[in-house]
């Protein structure tokens, strides 16, 4: 699908993968309508074709609000929307301190999994209702981020696993419930990426962790996420898929 003159949502889009794939949506022609919390936003530096929006994706109507003005921006037709935005919270089932923390498990899954429902939703909404780009009827294209944490959650990522694990379980129904609107809806499960929550880490830490992928021996990079993104965009037969992005690697339990 051409990128060129259109308009996306990618959220968590104010730093990590999102700004990312933010920046390479730009770079191809597209603006970038970017959710997120008003505190990551004010810290992102401006950049031409992105509008930041102070959107909270657990809250529908905020996302309502965001959607409807990435339509009405007058930057071009919403076609694509990306999952990016995510919390992960630790905690075992029972710890030190007891039991694990229920409210921090309901806001891991509200982020995480209803956060990209409701955004998934309503941008698809928006999407179905423009005009087809060619002779399939392909109108949008819609990505989700999972993690290899859902099909190897770690100790302490009960959390975590479980709403990354929601975001894989989705994907295939999505697809399906979405076919006849010509929106393909797929997602990328990142392994271990050198986003900006890492730069705190223990270089000692931060070798064992790069030595544990098998090939190549480093953290992946944002800048990869975004353009697996872009594959995927491009890829108009690319529909329902988990696409892992690891390295190769298999998380040990601990």
């Amino acid at each position: 699908m051409e990128l060129h003159g259109i308009s996306a949502i990618v959220t968590g889009g104010a730093s990590g993968l999102g700004r990312a794939t933010a920046l390479r949506l730009v770079e191809q022609g597209a603006h970038v309508y970017v959710f997120d919390l008003q505190r990551a936003i004010d810290d992102a530096a401006a950049q031409e074709g992105i509008t930041y929006l102070p959107v909270d994706v657990t809250d529908p109507e905020s996302v309502k609000a965001g959607v409807d003005q990435a339509v009405n921006g007058g930057t071009g037709p919403l076609r694509v929307a990306i999952n990016c935005a995510g919390i992960g919270t630790p905690g075992r089932i029972l710890g030190k301190g007891g039991v694990h923390d229920f409210a921090k498990y309901t806001a891991v899954i509200t982020v995480n999994l209803i956060g990209t429902f409701q955004v998934l939703a309503l941008a698809a909404e928006a999407i179905a209702a423009t005009e087809p780009v060619d002779e399939d009827g392909q109108r949008g294209v819609i990505i989700n981020t999972a993690s290899v944490a859902a099909f190897e959650g770690q100790v302490g990522q009960a959390a975590y696993a479980s709403s990354k694990g929601g975001v894989v379980g989705l994907t295939l129904p999505a697809a399906r419930d979405l076919a006849s609107h010509g929106i393909r809806v797929n997602t990328i499960a990142p392994g271990i990426v050198d986003t900006p929550m890492m730069a705190g880490i223990d270089p000692e830490f931060r070798t064992t962790l790069e030595q544990s992928v098998p090939f190549p021996h480093r953290l992946a990079t944002p800048d990869e996420y975004a353009e697996l993104a872009l594959d995927i965009i491009r890829h108009d037969y690319l529909n329902g898929q988990v696409t892992r992005m690891d390295g190769a690697i298999r998380m040990s339990p601990r």
